[in-house]
């Protein structure tokens, strides 16, 4: 009889989930004061995209990135809602980072460029820089990583970290995230997740990390938090790693390992710049005048390592269009995209710090890439 009650109750709950459509998403946008109607309706099947850092999105320059993604293939923008300056470029009206004070007014109006690019049709990703923060480091030094003599550590540019087991620094990258969600970004890509790789990396001192606790392990805590904390809202979240990631044994000694991400993120968007492997990988003098060998290798040995700890997770990488060991033409763009399509890639998001594309690279307009 007993089990008779509890199987019936069971049976109720399910009934008022179906009828009521109990949706554990609704609950968590209306804490953060989000409204259901900011995400696009048009999700890209396959994200076709180009990187755009807050000042060109803030100025002339976005109208002419919009204009070329009306013109070609182009389904995605991924847009610096934090960059490696710390700085957040646009209002925020949030306590904590209001306390931080990391905002620069580059964009004046975030919802009205958002809802201008949803309007075209285009999937917006905002891009976090996570532990690399010049700005949070300066200002709360507490959390940076220090030198041997007390001051701040730099990196090869001249830029500061702050350290990756710091709890106060994950609160504060969730914080950032939230609100780009709530002025209706499409999803959240966290960049820098990881150790300092250059510079002198053997002198650091770390205020939080415990040196016990192997890098891996510090930075898959952090993926598991912040997937935690945004999943429920279901928004996607990426993870930007080095793409020799792909193939590697080990962390890099920076902390990333692709098992480790897999089951946290939607998408892995590992940088297969060509020109970044070194040479006599795979037998090439410069790897950069390879490009669909090197990527094709890359995303093909992901997506078989995913496959075998059956991973949901889609590989999307980040591809060269900046001239770094070879003239990256029209041709060059072309065959990197091609070795992603070939090797299973889950779509392609281009590079270039500039914000110049190679136009002839991209394809026409091709809408049926977009779901109706």
């Amino acid at each position: 009889m007993q089990k008779d009650k509890i199987f019936l109750f069971l049976i109720l709950v399910v009934i008022i989930v179906v009828i009521f459509g109990f949706d554990l998403s609704s609950s968590i946008f209306e804490k953060w004061g989000l409204s259901n109607d900011t995400a696009i309706k048009n999700f890209p099947v396959l994200a076709k995209g180009i990187y755009v850092t807050f000042r060109t999105a803030g100025n002339y320059r976005i109208d002419e990135i919009l204009e070329l993604a009306k013109k070609t293939e182009l389904n995605a923008l991924v847009i610096d809602v934090k960059d490696c300056t710390g700085r957040v470029p646009f209002d925020t009206d949030n306590e904590i980072i209001d306390k931080i004070g990391s905002e620069k007014i580059y964009i004046k109006n975030i919802k009205e460029l958002i809802k201008k690019i949803h309007d075209q049709g285009i999937y917006v990703i905002a891009r976090i820089a996570v532990f690399e923060d010049n700005y949070l480091a300066r200002e709360r030094t507490d959390l940076a990583l220090k030198g041997p003599g007390g001051g701040l550590w730099e990196n090869n540019n001249g830029l500061t970290w702050v350290d990756p087991a710091s709890q106060e620094v994950w609160d504060y990258n969730l914080e950032i995230a939230k609100e780009a969600i709530k002025v209706g970004f499409d999803e959240i890509n966290f960049d820098y997740i990881r150790f300092p790789s250059d510079g002198n990396t053997t002198n650091i001192v770390y205020p939080f990390w415990d040196y016990r606790t192997q890098k891996e392990e510090i930075i898959r805590q952090f993926f598991e938090y912040i997937s935690q904390k945004l999943k429920p809202t279901g928004i996607p979240i990426s993870a930007d790693l080095f793409g020799l990631t792909l193939i590697s044994t080990n962390d890099l000694n920076i902390g990333q390992w692709l098992e480790n991400a897999a089951p946290y993120f939607d998408y892995i968007c590992p940088m297969v710049y060509p020109s970044h492997y070194p040479p006599g990988f795979l037998g090439f003098e410069n790897p950069a005048e390879h490009p669909y060998e090197i990527i094709y290798d890359a995303v093909k040995i992901g997506n078989e390592r995913l496959a075998s700890i059956s991973s949901a997770a889609k590989i999307r990488p980040w591809l060269q269009d900046f001239d770094i060991g070879a003239n990256y033409n029209a041709r060059m763009i072309e065959l990197q995209k091609k070795a992603v399509y070939d090797a299973g890639g889950f779509g392609w998001i281009l590079w270039n710090p500039k914000n110049i594309y190679t136009e002839d690279g991209l394809d026409l307009d091709e809408t049926e890439d977009l779901q109706k």
